[in-house]
């Protein structure tokens, strides 16, 4: 029978969710009724335990736990907190009446296990005693919250995840609540070395550090027949990036990476991650001695799957083919039918994520629109379910019709490859469901899965990953036969060519682009086609041909009464015509079409045409016109939050460079030019061979007016500047006119330029944050802790509205000169 008792011990380590506990413990001196709410496998009841074990006796009382798990009669529950309190039914008091007799005035925490599928009675038991007895506080655990009055509800989330594309930093790896979590339990179940091999949590290995005496291997040892080879990951780092993306697979949820972390003593890493591809089956064997929807993920979710009612499972597991996410006009095209009305859908989603069956995507608060998903193993068991319901194909039907009808709007546009595809935000979706239709299809492909696949190709080259895109594009063209969207596929994959310096295949498609438009005598797709043509010939160096295909492209464009088309054109022309060393001509072109493109164009487009535009005043010695478009660029969203190595943001970080040169600033051009030509490296991409020249030779003319030392001491602090840090630096410049008006200056940080009431030391913090300073350079110019730069910056943080280094870097621009510290 369900009962309670005093905190059990652990018998594992508590890894991670510090900052939660802190929090955690705040929220529990100031309120009676505290909730902690997540899905199931998020690890509320660990939480929770580890929290209330803080509890002493005392002022704060004892603290008691009660299990509710196998509880089926709510009725039940009084007697079950009952038993827990070891409370007597005497003198003829019963249930509830009895607790409240035994609590009275005293002190306690009663811990709640697993309410939700309690929810009512564990509701109305709560606002009870809640009501009656004043010493007592309640901590529940739940998959949703109680609604009681004074209920303070803490969502539980997922462990922090490893950032993508930082597996070259062990450190950094190692500092993620979910590896390691992973890792505690790996080496705890011998499957990554010996318990207690692992550094304290956050910490790194020290360089150069030894192991301790005694810690190699026995001479002659051997790992047991059929075992995996077990050597301690944080000495691998390609072990650790492997557990990394394990964790990443697994979405950061504990009871998943309990799970997988106990397979390392059979399986080696790279065979568990390629089992999570059907995750339900994977992890499984969990504790014998655990609650048994604990013991596999599948019981897990089965748990919460059985709570549901008729319309929320159909919600739930139709859901499962929106792989990437989804917001309440995507949820209701694909979940609608049979007794499921549009416009019930988005009621349903918020009770599935009331629920815990679905969550919030993170960083979203911002957009006007918002987005959920579900966890990848709720999403496998969803998918199962749906399987099972016989409404698979029916339902990826709706997906696909789906997400054509989002792909119509790119339709609009002449050149829609260079402008954000508006299934950017559904990518995973659309490449899950295109893969599902491709299943089921023979030789041909119909209209709709060319189309679609057109389109994610289109979002794989705006995503700057080629190889992925042109894949796709030549088994699409493979199979297209007479599809309208064959002259834009071909487009699509001579740009793509282009990007891959594949000049001979890029100058074939394209040419058979134009001739496909040509033939179906369609303006708009000729313009796009002619295009395509032109940047083939630039790819080939061919610049006089090149200038008269946009030539005609621009004639093309001119009928279509397209301003923001017509003014893209004029850009690339005039982009053409600098090539040619007809600066003067190309920025006549580029004052006539830069105004436009600064109100109608995309981001991506207007970063290519500033920069077009830098470049040439570059060529006409206009070296302050130069530097304030090179910097617009990177003022510009979203490049004001980028890492610093998108292939956009490193061209004004080049044209910077250059200027630096010009000015004879030669350690900020070495600095610029090291730190970019790291970056091109990491992402492996080039520039045109022009520009390449122009970059080149400023840094060769800088390396020369330095000492040897000198240069070297540039290009290494260079390398060592990326991300924030990087963009912080290059907008730390010369006094350049800010782009944007104060007025808009000031909407974007909260009050008016030089209003804001920072500190004498938080602008001290800010302006060397700016400079590109790490925290540790800033403590030690400073003569401060490291923790009090932090506090310092959180504070300049809060006070101008702003989330990153590179946001304060250009608050600090927009500032005037301040005099030199005393």
């Amino acid at each position: 029978m369900p009962g309670g008792r005093g905190l059990p011990r652990p018998l594992d380590r508590f890894v991670g969710r510090q900052r939660e506990l802190a929090r955690l413990r705040t929220l529990l001196r100031s309120s009676s009724l505290l909730t902690l709410v997540g899905p199931g496998g998020v690890g509320k009841t660990r939480l929770a335990l580890e929290l209330a074990g803080g509890v002493r006796s005392g002022r704060d009382g004892r603290a008691r736990l009660v299990e509710l798990d196998s509880l089926r009669d709510g009725e039940l529950l009084p007697q079950v907190v009952a038993a827990a309190l070891d409370t007597g039914e005497l003198g003829g008091r019963t249930g509830i009446e009895a607790l409240v007799r035994t609590l009275g005035e005293h002190r306690m925490l009663l811990v709640l296990d697993n309410c939700e599928h309690l929810i009512e009675p564990c509701a109305q038991l709560a606002a009870t005693l809640l009501g009656r007895c004043p010493g007592l506080r309640i901590l529940a655990t739940s998959r949703e919250a109680l609604r009681v009055p004074g209920e303070v509800v803490f969502r539980v989330g997922e462990l922090s995840l490893p950032p993508v594309g930082e597996e070259h930093d062990t450190a950094g790896l190692l500092r993620a609540e979910a590896v390691m979590l992973f890792l505690e339990r790996a080496r705890a179940g011998d499957g990554l070395g010996r318990p207690g091999s692992a550094p304290r949590p956050g910490s790194a290995p020290r360089p150069g550090s030894a192991p301790r005496p005694g810690s190699a291997p026995r001479p002659g040892s051997a790992p047991r027949p059929g075992s995996a080879p077990r050597p301690d990951a944080e000495s691998h780092p390609g072990q650790v990036s492997t557990v990394a993306e394990i964790c990443r697979r697994l979405d950061g949820m504990p009871l998943a990476i309990e799970l997988a972390a106990r397979r390392t003593g059979s399986l080696p890493l790279g065979e568990i991650l390629t089992g999570l591809d059907n995750q339900l089956s994977l992890l499984t064997a969990g504790n014998r001695t655990g609650p048994g929807r604990h013991r596999e993920l599948a019981a897990a979710i089965d748990w919460s799957h059985r709570l549901l009612d008729p319309a929320e499972r159909a919600v739930f597991r139709r859901l499962s083919v929106l792989v990437g996410g989804f917001d309440a006009r995507g949820a209701a095209a694909v979940c609608s039918g049979g007794d499921v009305r549009p416009e019930h859908v988005l009621g349903v989603v918020c009770a599935l994520e009331a629920k815990s069956l679905i969550v919030r995507v993170r960083g979203d608060e911002e957009e006007d629109t918002a987005r959920f998903r579900q966890l990848s193993s709720i999403r496998a068991y969803g998918m199962d379910r749906l399987a099972e319901s016989g409404e698979l194909h029916a339902t990826w039907q709706r997906a696909l019709d789906w997400l054509a009808e989002q792909a119509e709007t790119a339709s609009e546009r002449v050149f829609a490859d260079s402008a954000a595809s508006p299934l950017s935000g559904e990518r995973e979706s659309l490449a899950a469901a295109l893969e599902f239709d491709a299943g089921r299809r023979s030789i041909r492909a119909d209209d709709l899965h060319v189309r679609l696949t057109v389109e994610l190709a289109r979002v794989r080259y705006q995503q700057e990953q080629l190889t992925a895109a042109r894949t796709l594009l030549s088994e699409v063209l493979d199979r297209a036969g007479d599809s309208p969207h064959r002259g834009a596929a071909l487009a699509l994959a001579a740009r793509s060519a282009c990007q891959q310096a594949d000049p001979a295949a890029a100058l074939r498609y394209a040419e058979e682009a134009v001739a496909e438009e040509r033939r179906r005598n369609r303006p708009a797709g000729l313009a796009n086609a002619l295009d395509a043509l032109a940047a083939a010939r630039l790819c080939r160096s061919e610049f006089p041909a090149a200038a008269a295909i946009f030539t005609e492209c621009l004639d093309v464009v001119r009928t279509l009464d397209s301003p923001l088309d017509t003014a893209l054109c004029l850009h690339h022309l005039a982009w053409a015509l600098l090539q040619m060393g007809r600066a003067a001509e190309a920025g006549e072109l580029m004052s006539e079409c830069l105004h436009d493109l600064r109100a109608r164009a995309q981001s991506g487009q207007l970063a290519a045409a500033l920069h077009t535009a830098g470049a040439i005043r570059l060529a006409l010695r206009d070296l302050d016109a130069a530097e304030a478009l090179f910097v617009e660029v990177l003022r510009t969203e979203p490049f004001s939050n980028a890492s610093g190595e998108s292939l956009h943001s490193l061209y004004p970080l080049e044209g910077l460079a250059i200027v630096a040169a010009e000015r004879g600033d030669m350690p900020r051009a070495l600095r610029l030019y090291a730190a970019t030509a790291s970056a091109r490296r990491r992402i492996d991409t080039e520039s045109e061979a022009e520009w390449q020249r122009q970059v080149e030779a400023a840094a060769a003319g800088a390396k020369d007016r330095l000492t040897p030392a000198q240069a070297a001491s540039a290009t290494a602090a260079g390398r060592g500047l990326r991300g924030d840090r990087l963009l912080a630096y290059a907008l730390r410049g010369r006094n350049v006119a800010p782009v944007e008006s104060d007025d808009a200056a000031a909407a974007r940080i909260g009050g008016p330029i030089g209003a804001v009431p920072l500190t004498e030391r938080e602008l001290t913090v800010a302006t060397l944050v700016a400079d590109g300073l790490t925290n540790r350079q800033i403590a030690a110019q400073l003569a401060l802790s490291k923790s009090t730069v932090a506090t310092h910056l959180d504070n300049v943080r809060d006070k101008l509205g702003m989330r990153s280094r590179t946001q304060i870097a250009l608050w600090v621009a927009g500032q005037p000169p301040r005099a030199p510290e005393a």
